[in-house]
Parts: C-alpha cells; structure tokens; sequence
C-alpha cells in the first residue's frame, strides 16, 4: 500500500518486529531514511519499510535515543553490539554520539572492535582512548589488530597542575611559572612548560578542549584588573598562543571545554557577580553570548557527564542547585536540589551517570569535605560514607581518569579508585611542590624526554 504524501508516520518491520515511526525523525537524524524517503523509488512511497539486516532491539534503541532518550545499555555483548550495527546501517549520527558517551572500562574493549569493524570512526576512537586510559589487562583483551595497533599509538591522558601566578615582569626570571605533570611511575611531578610572561591564572577559568590547554580572565594587582588576553598551549609544539578574551570582561569565572566550545560561565567584575555566559568557536575565532545563568554566580563548578555539562550553584537555606545546559534550547535546565547544612562547594566531578559535588563537611572546620552523589539516571542523592580531610585528603581539586579520580595539595597526590558509587583510596603520590591554589586537568603528551623535576619552593 503506498504512503499518502507528507505522512507523519511509518512502519517499520525489523526482524518481524513492528515499529511505528515518526518519518521525519527518521529523514532528520538517518542517512538511510533520508535517502530511501527522497529516493522516487516505489520504497520511498510504500507505508511500509521492511529492514531484514537489523535487530529489533537494536532499532529498538535508536528510536529511543532519535527521540530524545538515554536508554541504559546492558553491558552484556548483544545490546551493544546491536547497537553499533544499527547506528553504522542506519547512518545515524545521533545514536553513535550516544555510544561514544556511553564507553565505560565495563565496555570499551568490547566497543572499541565493534567500531572498528562496522566503520564508526568517532565511537572506535573514544573507546580506544578509554582503553588507553584503562589497566593493562583491557589493552591485552583486544583481539582485532586494526584495535591494538591503533591503541598502542595513543598517549595517555597526564595528571597536569597549575598553580596561582600572576603576569610577570620581562626581566624577572619566575621558575615557579610552570605547569607541571605527575610522573606516577617515578612518583614526581616534572616541568611541562613555562608561562607566557603576560598570562595570569590568578583567578582565572581554566579548561582543556581538543587536547589544548585554555585560559582565560587572570587578574594582575590587588584591583582584580583582568588580563585582557587569553593564552592557548598546545602541547604536541609545546607552544602558547594568545587568543581573544570574552566580550564581557570577567574573572573568577568557570570555563568548560564541552562539544568542540569553550563556555565561560558567569564569573565576577568590579567585584560584582555575573550571570551571563559566553561561547567560543575556536574554528571561527569568535564569542558570541549564550543563556545567562538563572543567577549571578562565580567559581561554578562544572563536570561533564555522557556527553552534558552540568553546573552546580549554592542558593540561600543551604540549597545545591545542579542545572545542565541545554545547546539546542539554548536553555539552563533544573536538573535536582540537595539541602545540606554549610553547603558551600569546592568542586564537582562526573563518573558514568553520577555527578559528585564536594562540599565543606558538617562542622565549622572547613578542613573537612563531604561529599554527595547525584544519579543521572534516577535523579537520586546519596552521601558517600565518611568524611575527608583536606589537610591530606586534596579534595578542593579533582579530576577522574578512567574509574580513578585524582586530588592533589602540597602534602599528597590521592588517587581513589571509584567503585560502585564510593571512593576508596588507591594509591598516594607525591604532593604538589609549589605553593598557592591548584588548577588540575587532564593532557595527552607527546612522547619524548620527560621534563626536569620540579623543585619545590617555599611558601610565600
């Protein structure tokens, strides 16, 4: 029976399994669909599609995800292989963006071969990468050559810190204005790179976004004058470059590299709180505004989590709000609150679909954190067990690689190892040798001579 022009609907067979779907869903988010519906062919008018080559749980999942949903995937070897299959036959970029935000140490070696099998280049690299990232034994179960050959020419993701400088006279040789990266087979941290001379991460919003480090809105003097530049480093040339400042100077502010932008979000001038926010297109050079904040904020903090960025605000009655924002809405969206005494926050960081928001503790003594889980899937707070302890526990800071997270101070590196919703500590390295506030992030170096041992130096 032929289709009647414009419907909205059509069904589709798959493995003697019936679907109905909304045919221009289909066209927008399939290549196939697109070009079987725009073909003139009898099939592109029929009010039937039959697809013999897929499963119906495969296309199960990609009609949920084409309309909106984040369906949880079974680790067993089936659903996702299934899915994998139907995103590559189905040329449907939307569903192979969900399996790239979907890798995990449970299914990378598994998605990793998938992918490169059935030609999906961005899921196959993303697995490869958490592969990498991972222990040992998942690179050794990687069966496919065209898998191993292609993980063992990766970098690893390194543990990179920064501390507070200012812009530096021209004459003044400073050899604290370094970054530096842990060593962890040598339990030391090493010289990455100096400083440009003009830059200042004294309050400044700091992120990573294609494997190149970005700053932005440093201040110089006690006025909280900002810099007006920002700095770029690259490390495959181990290279800086300047690049534009936002429109709206600001300082204090969080800066997320998230979906191929930089996002600078709220932050303070003149002492005064902002709510707006800003984007950066490194292809087009350009800021452009976007949604402000609901309210004025600074030092958000910010974690990324199966593909969307998430923000954390501190309101009056000891409230945590976590919001995301939305891209295509162009919208900040409530996603749960969490009333807690002294609900202060120092940082938040993501792990599969748990957001972790460290906070000051309880008490009055602010040298104790505590921390709370958020579940994505669930929208369900829990309270990790046990409390943490700054002078040694470094949780103002933290960034998660693969299932560990890692927190750094003076006195200790602490690497936990996350599992089922806690935090247990794994291993202790060495403590950051310079003094001031830390900015932590993760960096693929090229490989080569390792830097020269950063000394430590006195406090100021």
């Amino acid at each position: 029976m032929p289709l009647a022009p414009g419907a909205p609907v059509v069904q589709v067979w798959v493995d003697g399994q019936l679907f109905q779907a909304d045919r221009a869903l289909l066209v927008e988010h399939c290549d196939f669909f697109r070009g079987l519906f725009r073909s003139g062919m009898r099939e592109a008018r029929a009010a039937e599609v039959h697809l013999g080559a897929l499963s119906a749980g495969g296309f199960g999942t990609a009609l949920r995800v084409l309309r909106g949903e984040r369906p949880a995937l079974a680790a067993d070897d089936e659903e996702l292989l299934q899915a994998v299959e139907c995103a590559a036959f189905l040329q449907a970029p939307a569903l192979a963006r969900f399996l790239e935000h979907s890798v995990t140490s449970d299914n990378c070696v598994l998605l990793c071969e998938a992918a490169a099998a059935f030609g999906l280049r961005d899921v196959f690299h993303g697995a490869a990468l958490c592969v990498r990232d991972g222990a040992p034994e998942l690179r050794a179960q990687l069966a496919l050559p065209e898998a191993r050959d292609y993980v063992a020419a990766l970098r690893p993701s390194r543990y990179v810190a920064l501390t507070t400088h200012t812009p530096a006279p021209g004459f003044l040789e400073d050899a604290s204005r370094t970054m530096c990266y842990l060593d962890e087979e040598g339990d030391a941290w090493r010289t990455l790179a100096a400083l440009p001379l003009e830059a200042s991460t004294m309050l400044a919003g700091v992120a990573t976004l294609g494997n190149k480090l970005y700053i932005v809105g440093g201040v110089r003097g006690a006025g909280k004058e900002v810099v007006e530049r920002g700095f770029c480093y690259d490390p495959d040339g181990d290279t800086w470059r300047p690049f534009p400042s936002p429109h709206q100077p600001r300082y204090d502010t969080a800066l997320a590299g998230f979906d191929g932008r930089l996002y600078a979000i709220g932050g303070e001038f003149d002492r005064t709180p902002m709510s707006s926010v800003e984007r950066y297109d490194p292809s087009a050079g350009r800021w452009s505004f976007v949604a402000d904040l609901p309210q004025p904020a600074a030092a958000v903090p910010c974690a990324q989590a199966r593909g969307r960025l998430f923000v954390c605000l501190w309101r009056p009655a000891d409230t945590t709000a976590v919001l995301e924002y939305a891209a295509r809405a162009d919208a900040w969206l409530p996603v749960a609150e969490l009333r807690r005494p002294q609900s202060y926050g120092h940082c938040m960081v993501a792990h599969r679909d748990g957001l972790y928001v460290v906070r000051n503790g309880p008490s009055d003594d602010f040298l104790h954190c505590a921390i709370d889980r958020l579940d994505l899937a669930t929208g369900q707070w829990t309270s990790l067990p046990g409390q943490f302890v700054n002078s040694k526990g470094a949780l103002f800071t933290a960034v998660v690689r693969g299932d560990t997270v890692y927190t750094v101070n003076r006195v200790a590196t602490l690497l936990y190892a996350i599992e089922g919703g806690t935090w247990r500590l794994h291993r202790e390295k060495i403590g950051f040798p310079r003094p001031g506030s830390l900015q932590t992030f993760l960096l693929r170096l090229p490989p080569g001579a390792p830097g020269p041992v950063a000394t430590p130096l006195p406090e100021l």
